[in-house]
């Protein structure tokens, strides 16, 4: 599959997107200056990965599965190269990811008594969510080698 000048001029605006949403989300949560960028790219990087997944016709879950595998990695790159938590690159960078207007139609659903819809949405969004958790466990459960003295 080949992509057209749109689909690639929309990737790019996805990608600095991304990037700008999840820089404001670092920032929100005080992450250290120095480590914004990265917070940055890994959130834009995901968020890439998602949308070309499903431009490949990949669905919501698996899509969110198969970008959450390079978010992880690159969260251990930053953390090691800036000797930073994970969890500073990893909070920030899953933001574009996490299913909350899932989670949001679910519960008005819900309200508004549309179970059929509710539980439909509700079902989409724990697939989504349990997506995420087995990439970022696929990823971050393989121990690093060794330093050698």
């Amino acid at each position: 599959m080949s992509l057209t000048a749109v689909q690639i001029s929309e990737l790019t605006a996805q990608f600095f997107l991304a990037a700008a949403g999840t820089l404001s989300f670092a920032i929100l949560f005080a992450c250290p200056r120095r480590c914004l960028p990265y917070c940055a790219l890994v959130g834009a990087v995901g968020w890439l990965w998602y949308e070309l997944l499903t431009l490949l016709g990949a669905d919501a879950a698996t899509a969110s599965l198969l970008a959450v595998i390079p978010l992880a990695i690159l969260t251990r790159v930053f953390a090691i190269t800036q000797k930073t938590p994970v969890t500073v690159f990893l909070l920030t960078g899953i933001f574009p990811l996490v299913p909350g207007a899932g989670i949001y139609y679910t519960a008005y659903y819900f309200i508004q008594n549309e179970n059929a819809l509710a539980l439909a949405k509700g079902i989409s969004t724990f697939k989504i969510a349990v997506a995420l958790a087995i990439g970022i466990s696929l990823v971050l459960c393989v121990p690093l080698p060794k330093k050698r003295k």
